[in-house]
């Protein structure tokens, strides 16, 4: 086993919910990624649709024994000593495929080895083992003190469940939206007014969607609302009643990871190609929303594959993206929306 050490580190990651075409949905999921040299562990693992166990929606008592868990102050789940690193999004169950890792103490020193896939109480790691990754072994203060951050009074370094506030004029429209967002698992009010919102309600919300028909007196007056409140939010400018599209406009801009932990960095759509960029290898998909001259609208899949890290150019059926239309992009964990610039 190498003798090298590796750091470990925390920091607040999510995966992306979703509203499909045909009614279904992704839940959205904030949790703690591991960080390790610098780089979440997740982007070793390219096309892996999956959330660590320090999840935000998680019990405090169940959080806690995860955190415990990791600490090897409580017993390993599974067979061989062998830990949930990254489970299933949408449930907890092993059946749907976990990736598993033996973690275990080298002296003063934490170790984690043995990556492996895992659908059942056992481990194949001829079959289905991760070569290539690991073993990682940490300086156990370092490891330790990442954790027990995460049990300390407060939880200020937990991950944090955000809110949206919704202004505009089409209520109807703000009323699908918001069902939509909490059926994905974001929180979601619609108000015309946030000067009559107390100010500890108002630090609650991590973005604030405006309508197209909200004015720029208005946003002005919700701006200085939420600055007096000493709230720190995103403000969204919604493209098009269309709401997928405004789903992944809140998406985005709920997402406070920094640049450089980001899977996806960059999406552009111009001259009948979308130009998108990714930091490590994974899986893209590109989604084309078009309104038409009767205010219908109309999606189209355009890409879904692989890409490794750097830009790529996409090519784009013109006849998805004429007229008014815009383009969403996603990966797992990452999401980004452009208009369609002709």
């Amino acid at each position: 086993m190498s003798a090298e050490y590796a750091t470990f580190g925390l920091a607040p990651a999510m995966r992306a919910g979703r509203v499909l075409a045909n009614g279904g949905y992704q839940v959205h999921r904030d949790f703690m990624d591991f960080i390790v040299d610098g780089r979440p562990l997740l982007f070793q693992l390219s096309d892996l649709d999956a959330v660590s166990p320090l999840a935000s929606d998680v019990p405090p008592a169940i959080f806690t024994a995860h955190v415990r868990m990791l600490l090897l102050e409580a017993p390993a789940p599974l067979a061989d000593g062998r830990c949930v690193i990254y489970g299933c999004p949408e449930c907890e169950g092993i059946e749907c495929g976990a990736v598993t890792a033996v973690i275990e103490r080298d002296g003063d020193d934490i170790v984690w080895r043995d990556f492996a896939w895992q659908t059942a109480e056992q481990a194949d790691l001829e079959l289905n083992g991760y070569r290539g990754m690991g073993p990682f072994r940490f300086r156990g203060d370092e490891y330790r003190a990442e954790l027990e951050r995460l049990l300390t009074d407060g939880g200020d370094a937990a991950p944090e469940r955000r809110r949206v506030l919704l202004i505009g004029a089409r209520v109807a429209v703000l009323a699908r939206l918001a069902a939509a967002l909490r059926t994905i698992g974001i929180g979601a009010e619609i108000t015309s007014d946030a000067a009559e919102v107390p100010a500890e309600e108002l630090r609650t919300y991590g973005a604030v969607a405006f309508g197209r028909a909200v004015g720029e007196h208005e946003r002005d007056d919700v701006r200085a609302a939420f600055e007096r409140a000493g709230a720190d939010v995103v403000y969204v400018c919604g493209l098009a009643p269309v709401i997928p599209l405004l789903v992944a406009q809140i998406e985005h801009a709920l997402d406070r990871s920094p640049l450089e932990r980001r899977r996806l960095t960059r999406l552009t759509a111009q001259d009948g190609a979308a130009g998108v960029e990714v930091t490590s290898a994974c899986r893209v998909q590109l989604v084309a929303y078009r309104v038409d001259r009767l205010h219908r609208t109309h999606t189209r899949e355009l890409f879904d594959g692989m890409l490794e890290p750097g830009e790529h150019r996409i090519p784009v059926d013109g006849r998805a993206v004429k007229g008014q239309s815009f383009l969403v992009a996603r990966t797992m964990g990452s999401v980004l929306v452009a208009p369609m610039v002709h």
